[in-house]
C-alpha cells in the first residue's frame, strides 16, 4: 500500500504555535499586581492607560499551583536559591561556588541573590544599632521591675519634652556599671491611654516601654501648665493628688513634631529641598509605625503633631556637628488604644463621612485623613477640618512647588484626603509612595523607554548594586557610618518588587 502523504500544513501550524509567550514574556506584557500586593486593590480607573499592542497568542489555562492574582514567573536572570546564599561570603570554598555557578541561575543569579542577602544583613545590623541589642533591652526591663523614683536620679527638674498627653523627664539609672539615660513619662490629668503600651513589641517608630510604676512625683519636678509650677510632694499641707502611673521609656524625646514644624519656617524657605526631604522621611517613619500598630489591632491615640515625638539618633563623630534641624530624628508614636470592630465609614453624605471619620478615634480611615492633613501641616500650609469640609468643589489648599518633592507630596495628600472613601489610598500605599518619592524610580526613567516590569526589574537590580557600592565606599573612604536614613533605604530596596513599583508609579505619576 502507498504511504500516506505527508502533512506539511499541519506541521507548519504546530511550528507556528511553538513560540507561544512564555510566562516571563507574558509578565512584561500584562503587568498584574500580586494578590498579596499592598496596591492590589487600586481602582481600575487608575490603572495603566491602554496602549496599542500586537495580537497575542491565547493564554494557557492556569495550573493548579497558580492563583489568579499571582504574578507569573519572572524573566531571566534566574536567582539562585536564597537559602544557599545567606551564608555565602568571600571566603566560601571554591567547590561550593562551583556548584552554585553550575546551577540554572548562573553567575548573574548568584550575584543578584548575594545582593539581596547582603541588604537583609545590613538592614538587621543597622536596626540593632538604632534600637540596641534585644537581649540587653530584656535584661534592662527585668532590672527595672519594682523600681521607683528612689532608684532613679532626676537629671533635670524641667521636662525635656511636653507632648499633648504627657511630660517627659530625663532620669538616670545605673545598669551594668554604667549610667543610662532614660525618659520618665508622666501622664497629664485625664489622659489614660497607657494601658496597652506594654504589649506593642519593638519597632523603630514605636515608643519602647521599659517599665512602669505608681509613685508620688518628686517635689522638684516642674509640671508646666499646672498651678504651683511644681509637683505635689508628700510634705505639702494641701491634699495630695493620687500618685500617677509613671512609664519608663528607652528613648528620650527632644521635641514634638509640632515644635519641629513651628521652628522650621526659615529652613523651609532657605533649603526647601532638604526640608521637604526631611518631611518625607518623617512621614515614612509614621506610616511604618501605623502599619505595625494595625498588625496588632491598635491605633495611634490622636494623630496630631503634638503627640508625635522626635528623638535624636546616636550620631557618629562625623555627623555630630549637624544642627538639629538638618539631621534626621527618629519619629515615635507614643499614645495608643485598642481598635473597636468597625467597618470603614462609607456614608452617602460625604461631609458627614469626613466629619465622623476625623472626629471618631478608631475607624481605620481616620488615620489616612489625618495623615493627609499632616502633610499640609509639615509643609506650612494652613488646613483644618473646617477648611476641608468647606471644599465642596473637591479642591484642597494649594501646595507651592518649592522642590522636587512638592508635587509628589501634593499628589499623596489629595489621594489621602479624597472625598470618596473607596478612592483613598491606604497607609501601606502611602508608605510605598513616600519610598518612591525618596529613592525612585523618578518619572524621567520612563522618558525614553515605555514603563514595563522588565525595565523596573533592571532598575531595581542596578540600584541594589549601587547601594551596596555606596556602603562599601563610605566605609572605606570617607568613613561615614550609616544611620537612620540608610536603614530606611535598605528596608525599601530589600523588600520592594517590580510589581509594586509598577502600581505605585502608576498611582503617583
Amino acid at each position: 500500500d502507498p504511504l500516506p502523504p505527508p502533512l506539511p500544513k499541519k506541521q507548519l501550524q504546530r511550528a507556528e504555535s511553538l513560540p507561544e509567550p512564555a510566562p516571563s514574556q507574558r509578565c512584561h506584557d500584562d503587568p498584574e499586581p500580586r494578590a498579596g500586593s499592598i496596591l492590589y486593590s487600586i481602582p481600575a480607573g487608575q490603572g495603566a492607560p491602554p496602549r496599542d499592542r500586537p495580537p497575542r497568542a491565547p493564554k494557557k489555562p492556569l495550573s493548579k499551583s497558580q492563583s489568579l492574582g499571582e504574578p507569573l514567573a519572572q524573566s531571566s536572570p534566574q536567582k539562585a536559591p536564597s537559602g544557599s546564599l545567606k551564608e555565602l561570603t568571600f571566603g566560601t570554598a571554591d567547590a561550593e561556588l562551583g556548584q552554585l555557578l553550575e546551577s540554572p541561575a548562573g553567575v548573574s543569579g548568584v550575584v543578584l541573590g548575594c545582593q539581596e542577602a547582603s541588604l537583609a544583613r545590613l538592614s538587621a545590623l543597622l536596626q540593632e544599632e538604632l534600637l540596641g541589642p534585644e537581649e540587653r533591652q530584656q535584661l534592662l526591663e527585668a532590672e527595672l521591675v519594682g523600681k521607683r523614683w528612689a532608684a532613679l536620679s532626676v537629671l533635670d527638674p524641667q521636662p525635656c519634652c511636653q507632648s499633648g498627653d504627657a511630660w517627659y523627664f530625663r532620669v538616670g539609672f545605673t545598669f551594668e556599671h554604667s549610667q543610662l539615660q532614660l525618659a520618665a513619662k508622666v501622664p497629664k490629668p485625664c489622659c489614660s491611654s497607657l494601658g496597652v503600651q506594654s504589649s506593642l513589641g519593638t519597632h523603630c517608630s514605636i515608643q519602647h516601654l521599659l517599665g512602669r510604676f505608681t509613685d508620688r512625683l518628686p517635689r522638684e519636678l516642674v509640671l508646666p501648665g499646672i498651678p504651683g509650677a511644681q509637683s505635689q510632694g508628700p510634705s505639702r499641707e494641701e491634699p495630695a493628688c493620687p500618685a500617677p502611673q509613671v512609664l519608663l521609656c528607652a528613648e528620650v524625646p527632644q521635641q514634638t513634631l509640632a515644635d519641629f514644624v513651628k521652628g522650621s519656617h526659615a529652613l523651609h524657605r532657605t533649603s526647601p529641598g532638604h526640608y521637604e526631604r526631611l518631611g518625607c522621611l518623617l512621614l515614612l517613619q509614621l506610616c511604618m509605625g501605623l502599619e505595625h500598630l494595625r498588625g496588632q489591632n491598635l491605633v495611634q491615640g490622636d494623630l496630631c503633631p503634638e503627640n508625635l515625638l522626635l528623638v535624636q539618633c546616636p550620631c557618629p563623630p562625623q555627623r555630630q556637628k549637624e544642627p538639629l534641624g538638618l539631621s534626621l530624628p527618629r519619629l515615635l508614636i507614643s499614645s495608643f488604644f485598642k481598635v473597636q470592630e468597625k467597618q470603614r465609614p462609607c456614608s452617602s453624605s460625604q461631609e458627614l463621612d469626613w466629619s465622623q471619620a476625623l472626629a471618631a478615634p478608631s475607624p481605620p480611615t481616620a488615620a489616612e485623613l489625618n495623615l493627609g492633613r499632616l502633610i499640609y501641616q509639615i509643609l506650612h500650609v494652613d488646613i483644618s477640618l473646617e477648611n476641608i469640609l468647606g471644599f465642596r468643589s473637591k479642591r484642597l489648599p494649594e501646595i507651592p512647588s518649592l522642590s522636587i518633592y512638592s508635587t509628589g507630596l501634593k499628589r499623596l495628600a489629595s489621594l489621602l484626603l479624597h472625598r470618596d472613601p473607596h478612592q483613598r489610598v491606604s497607609i501601606q500605599q502611602a508608605r510605598a509612595i513616600l519610598q518612591v518619592l525618596l529613592w525612585g524610580p523618578r518619572q524621567e526613567l520612563f522618558a525614553r523607554s515605555r514603563k514595563s516590569l522588565e525595565l523596573l526589574q533592571s532598575w531595581l537590580q542596578v540600584k541594589r548594586a549601587l547601594l551596596l557600592l555606596r556602603f562599601a565606599e563610605n566605609s572605606a573612604g570617607a568613613g561615614v557610618s550609616p544611620g537612620l536614613e540608610e536603614w530606611l533605604c535598605c528596608q525599601y530596596f530589600q523588600g520592594v518588587t517590580e510589581h509594586t513599583l509598577f502600581q505605585v508609579t502608576q498611582l503617583l505619576y
